[in-house]
């Protein structure tokens, strides 16, 4: 049953008919899994806020395809996008829906542990870490079930880790990696602060030769900005952890990525996070516009993108061929 009071909370008119003649793939190829076991048919909980079933209750071959599944495909099939977030979604607001015909997951998004070692203003209010007690144990036991589903997954999936929290610095996300199947249709994403990860990729050698995309989150391209903004964080051992990405790369031949959380502390600094990007040879960076998570920032202090200078910097910063400014823009 369609929960009206989760599309009332992100201002989402069910009745609305968007009229869009291209079918969004993500209903039908992706599932995201939160750490309350809920399941969702798109990248993000706020963009298609329905959930389409429980792992804590039912298996993921149930969820998949079930009858709330397919009605929310069908908001799709029909053009209408009336469960969507318009306000929200890139895919909507840039204009960039890809259309495609293919059915079955091959996206799976991890959201299941927030532990994180960086307690950032712009994330959450305070430091979150899981290694006992109840989180812990549910994360567990999804991480478990989600390995059991996987191992019996015939087509090609792609499985991202690092929507909530950081995949290295999380003991579930560390349970879930030492454990996941070893088959050729798997391979993987992961999106870190990277601080932890030149101790940690050595005990993960499975993933990391099966990984298509590594991101890291930086939001700050100098030492004062960076450790403003990703509190827990040290800038030395943030420029060692990109010369590891790019070694790594070398080695695994994953796409490297770069991203940030364009915020009025940090704005300035998108041209010189394009710099560092150049220099570690990442691949792209990523320049998304901070989101309000209720963390206690004031938000009414981040609407710089009516600033003119801002305008004149983010015009010079698209013009980057590695730049990607969906939302920004």
């Amino acid at each position: 049953m369609i929960n009206p009071r989760l599309f009332d909370q992100y201002g989402i008119d069910t009745t609305k008919d968007l009229g869009i003649g291209k079918r969004c793939p993500r209903p039908f190829d992706t599932v995201l899994i939160d750490k309350q076991g809920s399941c969702y048919a798109c990248e993000c909980t706020s963009w298609l806020p329905q959930s389409i079933g429980n792992l804590q209750i039912k298996s993921l071959e149930e969820i998949v395809g079930s009858d709330m599944h397919q009605h929310l495909q069908s908001s799709i099939a029909d053009g209408t996008y009336r469960y969507c977030n318009e306000h929200q979604c890139p895919y909507i607001l840039g204009g960039g829906i890809k259309e495609s015909d293919l059915t079955g997951i091959r996206h799976l998004r991890l959201a299941f542990d927030d532990s994180c070692n960086l307690r950032c203003p712009s994330c959450r209010k305070g430091l979150i870490f899981h290694k006992e007690g109840s989180a812990y144990n549910l994360g567990v036991r999804l991480a478990d079930k989600i390995n059991d589903w996987l191992h019996n997954h015939a087509g090609p999936i792609q499985v991202h880790m690092g929507s909530d929290g950081d995949p290295f610095a999380s003991h579930v996300y560390r349970h879930f990696m030492e454990r996941t199947p070893r088959r050729d249709n798997i391979k993987y994403s992961i999106l870190t602060n990277a601080l932890m990860l030149k101790e940690s990729h050595t005990s993960i050698p499975y993933i990391m030769s099966n990984l298509n995309e590594l991101g890291v989150s930086i939001d700050g391209a100098s030492k004062e900005t960076y450790e403003k903004l990703r509190l827990g964080g040290k800038w030395e051992k943030m420029l060692e952890a990109l010369e590891c990405v790019s070694q790594l790369k070398k080695t695994h031949g994953f796409v490297f990525s770069m991203h940030m959380v364009v915020q009025q502390d940090n704005w300035r600094e998108m041209p010189m996070m394009l710099d560092l990007a150049d220099t570690h040879n990442a691949d792209n960076v990523y320049f998304n516009r901070i989101q309000d998570w209720n963390t206690g920032i004031d938000f009414n202090a981040q609407d710089f993108v009516n600033d003119s200078e801002f305008k004149s910097v983010l015009s010079d910063v698209i013009q980057h061929p590695k730049a990607l400014a969906k939302t920004l823009s």
